[in-house]
């Protein structure tokens, strides 16, 4: 029975013994599955020389592979169309997603009922420790269609008695309707459109966001709403406190969801999905403790349709502490990028997230909006790094602006940047997921 402060509080409660147990049971039901019904992991065990025989405890999972989301594709386009991964029936499939990768082309997700209740319980659990409750009037001003967190949030804002509102993307004049004549309390959508929607009320409603009443933004799907200088933008535009949840396509819609407390994002997936942090170069297994930083992989626990073992996310990850003062016991987390976002120069690893919070932190001098442009494809970039930042349309003087601009990079990111200032409103809005790099060596075109 949900409580105050939890939904399920006998496993957000629980000791990471206690947790370990439950996942060491499901992990090994898991495997029988999988080398019962997945082809795609048959071939991929017997092709590493391992076999059932070689998971008996939690620890033994570090002996078997990731799997890749290059591996999925290929395994889609040699098995259509849902892939040799798939382990159910396609009788049994309910419900295909999709998501659109680097290709173009869509990579398919399925699954089954029991599948969706998983989905709808991780998500529930994530916008609960949100905040959300049944008394919320939640407006979705996110994907509805093939958008694995669409119909998934539907069900789980549902599943806690909250109203949901289903407005979508590309529907500004709804939402502001919705969420004026149904007082709505809260919204949930990417941090880009919550800064695109606060800019659309003021310009083309003549309104303060804060009017409008929100108290809550559930934001994800991006890297933003954690960032200290977007949040701060977004709950000074809305009046609501942010907090935001991170997911992977092909895992599970939300498996991470901010508490109140505004410190990180907890793991909701607990008996669900096993979480792992390794070294995104050797792919060594680190421990989840205070400041360790990596990439997040996953394995199900209680998979039928697709299950995946070891999947590589490309989520780059820090981890922020394995407490909270809210009493939930797992651990929390900020997402800084993905690997595929990760540029290099002279040998720094840089995210285009951490520029952002340097230049949202300028505000009101600038916008917060800005692009890195690269004229050869990454990772590694010739600098200094090119940026076109937007400054505000209040006067203030350019040139000390820039040269600020690229000291506090150099002081804080030890790269060196050349700063272009724009007029506000000069780079796109979006209202899905934002763009922050410009590859003009793709499109010749303007910036």
């Amino acid at each position: 029975m949900p409580t105050s402060e939890y939904l399920d509080a006998k496993i957000e409660t629980a000791t990471l013994k206690e947790v370990q147990k439950v996942q060491e049971a499901k992990l090994a039901r898991q495997l029988d599955y999988l080398f019962a019904r997945s082809l795609f992991y048959k071939e991929k065990f017997q092709a590493a020389g391992i076999g059932r025989k070689d998971y008996r405890r939690l620890r033994d999972l570090v002996r078997f592979p990731f799997t890749t989301k290059e591996e999925l594709r290929e395994s889609q386009a040699a098995q259509p169309p849902l892939g040799k991964h798939v382990a159910a029936r396609l009788d049994d499939i309910i419900r295909v997603h999709s998501s659109t990768g680097t290709t173009g082309k869509p990579s398919f997700v399925g699954i089954t009922r029991a599948d969706a209740r998983v989905w709808t319980a991780t998500t529930a659990r994530s916008f609960y420790t949100q905040g959300l409750r049944k008394s919320d009037i939640v407006i979705h001003a996110a994907g509805l269609t093939m958008f694995v967190a669409g119909l998934s949030s539907k069900d789980a804002i549902e599943s806690i008695g909250a109203m949901f509102v289903p407005i979508g993307t590309g529907a500004s004049e709804k939402a502001l309707m919705a969420i004026q004549l149904l007082k709505a309390t809260a919204m949930h959508c990417t941090p880009s459109y919550a800064t695109y929607f606060a800019e659309w009320v003021r310009r083309e409603a003549k309104l303060d966001p804060r009017e409008l009443g929100l108290k809550k933004l559930f934001c994800g799907a991006e890297p933003g709403a954690g960032i200290p200088a977007v949040r701060a933008q977004l709950e000074e535009d809305w009046g609501a406190r942010v907090t935001e949840g991170l997911g992977n396509a092909d895992m599970a819609p939300i498996l991470f969801g901010e508490c109140t407390r505004q410190t990180g994002m907890h793991f909701c997936g607990q008996e669900y999905v096993l979480a792992e942090i390794v070294d995104p170069e050797n792919g060594q297994s680190l421990p989840i403790e205070k400041g360790v930083g990596g990439e997040l992989v996953y394995t199900s626990l209680e998979r039928e349709c697709v299950p995946l073992l070891r999947f590589r996310t490309r989520d780059r990850v820090t981890v922020l502490g394995t407490s909270c003062p809210c009493g939930r016991t797992s651990f929390r987390l900020r997402c800084i990028g993905r690997t595929d976002d990760m540029l290099i120069v002279l040998g720094v690893n840089v995210f285009p997230s951490a520029i952002r919070d340097i230049i949202s932190s300028l505000h009101p001098r600038t916008t917060g909006e800005m692009r890195i442009v690269l004229e050869e494809p990454g990772p590694k970039v010739m600098p200094p790094l090119k940026i076109v930042v937007e400054h505000s349309a209040a006067p203030c003087n350019l040139a000390e602006l820039k040269n600020e601009i690229e000291k506090r990079i150099k002081a804080t990111l030890s790269i060196p940047c050349s700063v272009e200032l724009v007029v506000a409103g000069t780079l796109p809005r979006y209202e899905m997921k934002g763009q922050l790099v410009k590859k003009v060596y793709e499109n010749k075109g303007a910036v």
